[in-house]
């Protein structure tokens, strides 16, 4: 029971950013622990930066240790090929299934995180193809540094938050809370007129809008795609699962009740 006050009460959290072509960050691990200090209190157990001069993208992560308590399970984490680097806030509760279905195809793991089984999975199947088969609530940006992409995806419910923009100079941020993106020197802090009526209208301000006018929430169900390395980068987001869809599965041997029982 303690664990699950604990996940109540506090959660992991990320931040990072992305360099447009030619643009530079000056000392970039000290504007990341920055951007990680503003998420403190949702990870007390731990933290951790990674800054790669040859993409521009920077990653921070402040840990609530669960699945795997030992520095095998710390954050930023590279998956065993090199190719991916991830940070990762959420749970996979599938991750045991996975991870025995990934040690029948030679994957041998080096802890017990849900988090190396994710790398794993993208390492086997790609990014994309491993949404499909992820069962949780998570949210996570991940570095292709292969193919030098950069996704940032949101669980289907839209339980981990997720917000990206682009700030001046073309650098794209990226955090589990607003508060984190103020500390970079690119934030551009302009408020949203509209989100502000959304606001007064509905008592909160809906996705994909934010109370900043270049800071939007990815929406639940989202993946959001970013070729690197471009003066002008332009993210393409898309919804990897519609609920819509799902339940209208000719095959789906479920009744109202029941579907009622699995979405409360």
């Amino acid at each position: 029971m303690q664990v699950c006050h604990r996940e109540c009460v506090l959660v992991c959290g990320f931040a990072g950013f992305t360099l447009a072509a030619g643009q530079v960050t000056d000392h970039p691990d000290a504007v990341l622990q920055a951007m990680g200090e503003r998420l403190r209190h949702r990870g007390p157990d731990g933290d951790g930066v990674w800054f790669n001069r040859d993409t521009g993208v920077g990653l921070t992560h402040r840990r609530l240790a669960i699945q795997d308590v030992s520095p095998s399970g710390a954050q930023p984490m590279h998956s065993a090929s090199g190719r991916y680097v991830i940070v990762f806030n959420g749970e996979i509760y599938n991750f045991m299934e996975l991870a025995r279905e990934l040690a029948g195809l030679g994957v041998v793991f080096r802890g017990h995180s849900d988090t190396e089984v994710m790398l794993a999975c993208f390492d086997r199947w790609g990014v994309r193809e491993s949404l499909d088969r992820l069962e949780g609530m998570f949210a996570f940006a991940v570095l292709d540094r292969e193919i030098r992409y950069l996704y940032l995806a949101r669980d289907r419910m839209g339980e981990k938050p997720l917000y990206y923009g682009f700030g001046r100079f073309g650098t794209l941020l990226f955090a589990s809370e607003l508060a984190a993106l103020r500390c970079h020197p690119h934030f551009n802090d302009e408020i949203d007129r509209d989100a502000l009526a959304l606001l007064l209208k509905h008592n909160y301000i809906p996705a994909p809008y934010s109370i900043y006018k270049s800071i939007l929430k990815l929406e639940p169900a989202s993946l959001l795609t970013l070729k690197l390395g471009q003066s002008q980068m332009q993210p393409r987001v898309e919804h990897y699962w519609n609920i819509g869809d799902y339940y209208a599965q000719d095959e789906l041997d479920a009744g109202r009740d029941e579907i009622v029982v699995q979405l409360t």
